[in-house]
């Protein structure tokens, strides 16, 4: 069994645990902390020992909700994990009046665009070195909207 469940501050580790586990670039113990205590919104998947599978945090943006991070534990990646939280993320957008969804997302993380794309996203455009890459060069992200 696998429920929805709001993530806080006692999260943090594990979810620390899957985000440098699955990103080259990972976000901090502050990134996430500063997240939260900002009153950005954390859900996840939690398995049946209640270990978290899935996450993502999203920031209000006056009438649109910003994807800011989204990972899945690699052990549980093409599972469905990724589309049942973005299903849940649209369904608490709605639910709240938000118009659309807004992310970034590597140019190269094809597996995630993909997943984006058959959610509904499309690409509105592209944020030039956006993201840190390896050494002192920089990514372009794609800027992806899903309407509500």
């Amino acid at each position: 069994m696998h429920e929805f469940v709001r993530l806080g501050f006692a999260d943090i580790d594990q979810i620390l645990s899957i985000e440098e586990a699955v990103y080259s670039h990972p976000w901090s113990r502050g990134n996430f902390s500063d997240s939260l205590m900002n009153g950005h919104d954390a859900f996840g998947i939690r398995n049946e020992v209640q270990e978290i599978i899935a996450y993502f945090l999203v920031m209000p943006v006056v009438d649109e909700l910003h994807l800011l991070n989204f990972a899945v534990r690699s052990e549980n990646q093409k599972q469905g994990y990724a589309s049942a939280m973005l299903k849940f993320m649209h369904a608490y957008a709605k639910e709240h009046g938000y118009a659309s969804i807004l992310l970034e997302v590597r140019r190269s993380n094809y597996r995630a665009i993909e997943v984006y794309l058959g959610d509904g996203f499309q690409e509105i455009g592209r944020r030039k070195g956006y993201y840190p890459a390896e050494g002192d060069a920089r990514e372009d992200a794609i800027v992806m909207r899903r309407i509500c």
